[in-house]
């Protein structure tokens, strides 16, 4: 199987599509108030890269690259299709997103995700590439709900 990863440089009808499924997730697994997803038309800004992964040029798997400061990004939107996980296309996408942020300059790469149940896959696929847990950066507020890791590049 070969992974395809790019830069996704506009809204199309299927990067839409899977954005939404990411949100619908985010929402219906976190109380409202306690959601940090973005809606599709706020991922496409200037400080935001979109990646997108395919297989046999379909589109199953989206993350994208806030950067925050000259040197410190953010990873955000990561969602693989159901129908692709245990694939490796989570795994692919970070990698994917590493490289280009230390193409850029960045040093370090933060998330804010889930703390519960549905989110424990992205736990482990962060954990399992050296994310670790951090404190509260940027706007996120830290609750019950959510978490916070980080990463040196």
């Amino acid at each position: 199987m070969n992974i395809e990863i790019s830069i996704e440089n506009s809204l199309t009808s299927e990067v839409s599509q899977i954005l939404d499924i990411h949100l619908n997730f985010c929402k219906s697994a976190t109380p409202s108030g306690f959601s940090y997803a973005l809606d599709s038309s706020k991922l496409f800004a200037p400080n935001i890269t979109v990646f997108g992964a395919r297989v046999d040029h379909e589109l199953v798997g989206i993350g994208a690259l806030k950067r925050l400061e000259i040197d410190h990004g953010e990873l955000k939107s990561m969602h693989t299709l159901a129908k692709s996980r245990g694939m490796g296309i989570g795994k692919a996408l970070v990698a994917h997103i590493e490289t280009f942020a230390k193409n850029i300059g960045i040093t370090r790469i933060s998330l804010e995700t889930g703390t519960h149940e549905p989110f424990k896959p992205a736990r482990k696929l962060y954990e399992s590439l050296g994310y670790e847990n951090c404190d509260a950066f940027g706007d996120y507020v830290l609750s019950e709900y959510n978490m916070c890791m980080t990463k040196l590049i």
